[in-house]
């Protein structure tokens, strides 16, 4: 059993998950919802499914856990590109925050390969 807390991209994840509630207060209250819950579960899906994979004893069983935070982010990145063209958030927000996505996509994906060549 995996230590998840000591990982760090759940930690990121979890850096995420505040900066991703204040800025859904931004959005205006006629996607309480719509937009604002899916953005809110896609995020919070990211640290939540690390921990979760944690939990298991085969690498293989592991493996599907990041793989699954990781189509929550490209969920997530997706939603705020909506938002941004619905004119809900400007690029420079969208821009900050997807580059912060990202840079936990390569993460996922880096611990992704990890796992694979111990597996």
């Amino acid at each position: 059993m995996r230590n998840f807390r000591e990982l760090t991209v759940w930690k990121d994840g979890r850096i995420l998950v505040k900066e991703i509630y204040t800025l859904t207060k931004l959005l205006p209250n006629s996607e309480q919802f719509g937009l604002i819950p899916q953005i809110q579960r896609s995020v919070i899906s990211i640290p939540a499914n690390i921990a979760e994979g944690c939990s298991k004893h085969s690498q293989k069983d592991f493996l599907r856990f990041p793989q699954i935070s990781l189509g929550s982010a490209y969920e997530l990145e997706t939603h705020l590109i909506l938002c941004e063209d619905l004119e809900f958030l400007s690029p420079e927000v969208t821009d900050r925050v997807v580059e912060k996505i990202q840079t936990l996509q390569k993460k996922l994906v880096a611990l992704i390969k990890h796992v694979r060549l111990n597996h």
